[in-house]
């Protein structure tokens, strides 16, 4: 190995001695060895540009979709017919109220009706109210017997069904009348 060291090829100046990485350092350490006596220097602030535009920007116009305005009215709508079906069924109620309040009376005024007309149901007094209104007794020429001996009898006649478009027409009717109902 002496001999190697010897050898011209490794004396040369681009031989190193010692480690073969890169000196990250290098550069920074040579530029402070150069301005090593000098003061440091100040470094003047950019001044700000300003800038002046004249022109307005404007937002370009947005296009309302028809879908999306139907689609809103239709919201709507259905939220009105929401809030006057609630109205309606208030108002239902605030009457049921009523007409069960009113039963209520009418079944006691019953009561009381149907208890002062079993005490007026008197034969005697009925007699006598008859007698002085000129009612009597039917005789034996003002009544008649009907023979009921002879037999029954009776006829049915059957009805035609109606076709297919006759119960469509009654179906729909039926359902046109129920909205119609229901919504009244």
């Amino acid at each position: 190995m002496a001999a190697a060291a010897r050898d011209t090829r490794y004396r040369r100046k681009q031989a190193v001695n010692g480690s073969l990485a890169y000196d990250l350092d290098y550069a920074v350490r040579e530029r402070e060895l150069r301005h090593a006596g000098e003061a440091p220097r100040v470094r003047e602030k950019a001044k700000a540009k300003v800038r002046e535009t004249t022109r307005v920007l404007v937002r370009a116009r947005q296009v309302v979709s028809p879908l999306a305005v139907l689609s809103v009215t239709a919201i709507m709508g259905l939220a009105l017919v929401v809030l006057m079906s609630y109205v309606q069924l208030t108002l239902l109620s605030a009457e049921t109220v009523k007409l069960q309040t009113q039963l209520e009376e009418l079944e006691t005024e019953n009561v009381s009706l149907t208890s002062q007309y079993q005490r007026m149901f008197d034969m005697a007094s009925v007699k006598e109210a008859a007698e002085a209104a000129g009612m009597s007794k039917p005789s034996s020429t003002q009544m008649s017997h009907l023979d009921l001996s002879a037999g029954d009898s009776a006829v049915a006649y059957r009805q035609r069904e109606p076709g297919l478009f006759r119960r469509i027409l009654s179906s729909l009717h039926g359902g046109v009348c129920a909205v119609v109902e229901y919504f009244d």
